[in-house]
């Protein structure tokens, strides 16, 4: 028990030292300290995946117990460690992910004087991460929900002194305070339906809400404002405000406007927080409650739509952007958007394998781009680059590995591919097997955004490592390839992008299904997905394939045999460029009804109630009048004695006259 109690615990051991310490014992012995402990974490991390996970285990979850945590009314809650598949997996993501950026951050921030708080970041945000994939019952889920996004604020917002750092940081906290908002409701709404936020009292409960024969399923269990709700229709309210807490940890559609502008953090914070484990929350979310949604077909749409749009909104804007990490980033929300499709579809294992294999590809292209603007000179702006292939080479190939997996290259009805050609595809045909009413709009949007992926992908490619050198002659006399601390993390994610797909594709997914997860995911009697999504039509399979040929092709004729086509296409149409250059202007939309709107209201507040109350009557107002009073009393005393006799010859004739007036009643 100790070792499960070890894994969680090492990185904040970390983070304490570090923090607590770090100016004491200096930043070498910070960055080795932090390193070294996520090192040991991860690879326990990956024991306990080969003996929980690939294993034999039997007889449920692992459960470890920390203390008593939460004893209040109807609340018994303890601090546990639940270990099955699910958590062993995300162990081995967030653990391996999170070494991997740490050894990274040696050298990519070997020049900031703030490494020791840097890293003490770093094992944080770990720490917060494991303790929510780790928990037992909703309150802790939450405990590791609020700490990954505070950490995630004071990563983003590292570089304080830049303000786009920090209104980057503050917007990251405030619109993910929003789907905090429904989590919270989703979990009071978990509380009154099933007197518990223990998942395993929860779960055995579930099915008593679900559409049962004879009525059941009807029986009225809340009365909210009038409304009378039945056990299915307040088990999808419930659903669906636990699904608006992950839209926001995953910048779904609506709730994602955060993400992009959070590269305003260090690369590596970019590679540990957008790629692989904070935005994979919410996707873990809806997968461990799958007991609940898996009964909800209604809620499992909502889902699937969701999911449709972010994959393909995001993929039409990372079209046209220019900044290197912002191009990745809107790449991260479409694929989260592929993650919620098999989620709402029912292929709950589709979606953990993309989550898995997709954490290794774009880690090693956030990375991977790092070691291009360290090359540059800080440069992010993909129009100043080009023809870098020939001085970073060994960065060039890891990031054509990492495009290869992401835009999923493989050889259809063959094990020969790339991590996300088993992993995306899959998703794309799972979508198309569905007997969801929304399949058809999911498989439509999920293939268009395959073609969106393999352009912006490929685009990112040319711009960068082919063609003329469009830096200054300055800057390319100063380019050259990372040290070896930031090129082995590379090799590694890029053995993930390479193996990860053809590795576990029947464990997650496959064959093997039911005894890789041992019940960590929950599938009904009603759900066939797993057999009917290996039968698709052979153009169903294909269409993944064509769409990345397609954007490949596209990609090399505009940016390599006729670079002048995209300045000739964006004249021709901007109304369409500028609308996906500007985001769908999302960013204007809600500055304009909430940003606006709240600041007005501040503004009103501070001078009808701070100034006009407050300050009047208030404590403020007090305090003014008593330094009013103050500064006339201070006028009584002249200094002249005439007047201090003449007060007391006042105060005499007072004081007589009280006592007369006092004897004679």
């Amino acid at each position: 028990m100790f070792l499960y109690k070890a894994i969680v615990f090492l990185p904040l051991i970390g983070a304490i030292i570090a923090g607590l310490f770090g100016r004491a014992i200096g930043a070498k012995a910070s960055e080795y300290i932090t390193s070294g402990l996520m090192i040991v974490a991860a690879v326990l991390s990956w024991y306990v995946f080969i003996t929980v996970g690939m294993g034999h285990h039997e007889g449920g979850p692992i459960k470890v117990e920390v203390l008593r945590w939460i004893q209040s009314g109807g609340i018994d809650v303890s601090w546990s460690l639940r270990v099955d598949t699910l958590t062993s997996v995300m162990l081995i993501v967030v653990n391996t992910v999170s070494t991997l950026v740490h050894v990274y951050s040696i050298g990519y921030m070997h020049h900031d004087p703030h490494r020791p708080r840097f890293f003490a970041y770093l094992s944080l945000f770990t720490f917060a991460m494991l303790m929510l994939v780790t928990a037992d019952n909703l309150a802790q889920m939450f405990f590791g929900w609020e700490g990954v996004g505070l950490a995630s604020y004071l990563l983003i917002g590292f570089w304080f002194k830049k303000p786009s750092a920090n209104a980057a940081a503050m917007k990251a906290f405030i619109v993910n305070r929003v789907g905090d908002f429904g989590f919270i409701l989703g979990i009071a709404s978990v509380f009154v339906l099933f007197g518990a936020i223990n998942f395993d009292t929860i779960f055995a409960n579930a099915a008593s809400f679900a559409h049962a024969e004879g009525g059941e399923g009807h029986e009225v269990v809340l009365n909210l404002f009038g409304m009378h709700l039945d056990k299915a229709d307040a088990l999808t309210g419930a659903c669906l405000l636990l699904f608006m807490g992950a839209m926001g940890k995953s910048a779904q559609f609506l709730l994602h406007t955060w993400l992009p502008d959070a590269m305003e953090g260090p690369t590596p914070v970019s590679a540990l927080i957008h790629a692989a484990t904070m935005v994979t929350a919410g996707v873990f979310l809806v997968a461990r409650m799958s007991p609940l949604f898996e009964l909800s077909p209604d809620a499992l749409v909502v889902v699937t739509v969701i999911g449709a749009i972010t994959a393909f909104f995001a993929a039409t804007v990372g079209l046209v952007q220019n900044d290197i990490k912002r191009v990745i980033a809107y790449s991260t929300c479409s694929q989260l958007g592929y993650m919620f499709v098999a989620l709402g579809v029912g292929a709950y294992g589709a979606a953990i394998f993309h989550l898995f294999t997709h954490a290794f590809f774009k880690a090693l292209l956030f990375l991977g781009a790092g070691s291009v603007i360290h090359a540059v000179d800080g440069e992010q702006d993909m129009r100043y680059m080009g023809g870098l292939r020939k001085h970073i080479p060994v960065t060039f190939w890891m990031m054509t590995i990492g495009t290869l997996a992401l835009t999923g290259v493989g050889i259809p009805f063959t094990p020969i591919g790339f991590a996300g050609f088993f992993s995306k595809d899959v998703i794309i045909e799972a979508a198309y097997a569905a007997h969801s009413p929304v399949a058809g709009f999911a498989f439509t949007l999920l293939v268009i955004a395959a073609l969106f992926t393999s352009f912006y992908s490929w685009r990112l490619a040319f711009l960068t490592f082919f063609g003329q050198p469009r830096a200054s002659h300055e800057v390319m006399h100063h380019v050259h390839e990372s040290p070896q601390v930031m090129l082995v993390p590379l090799y590694i994610l890029a053995a993930g992008a390479v193996l990860a797909g053809v590795l576990f594709e029947g464990r997650f997914y496959g064959e093997e299904y039911a005894e890789f997860w041992k019940g960590a995911l929950f599938t009904s009697e009603h759900n066939e997905l797993l057999e009917h999504f290996h039968h698709v039509p052979a153009w169903v399979a294909l269409s993944p394939f064509i769409a990345m040929l397609v954007g490949f092709v596209t990609a090399w004729y505009m940016y390599i045999k006729s670079p002048s086509t995209p300045r000739v296409l964006a004249q021709q149409h901007r109304v369409l460029y500028q609308f996906l250059l500007n985001k769908w202007y999302f960013d204007e939309l809600y500055d304009f009804l909430f940003v606006r709107s709240a600041k007005a209201l501040g503004r009103f507040l501070w001078k009808k109630g701070d100034v006009g109350v407050i300050d009047t009557y208030g404590p403020n107002g007090i305090a003014a009048r008593v330094v009013d009073v103050t500064n006339r009393v201070v006028r009584l005393q002249t200094g002249y004695l005439y007047h201090y006799a003449f007060a007391m010859l006042i105060g005499i004739a007072a004081l007589v006259t009280w006592m007369m007036l006092g004897s004679s009643f």
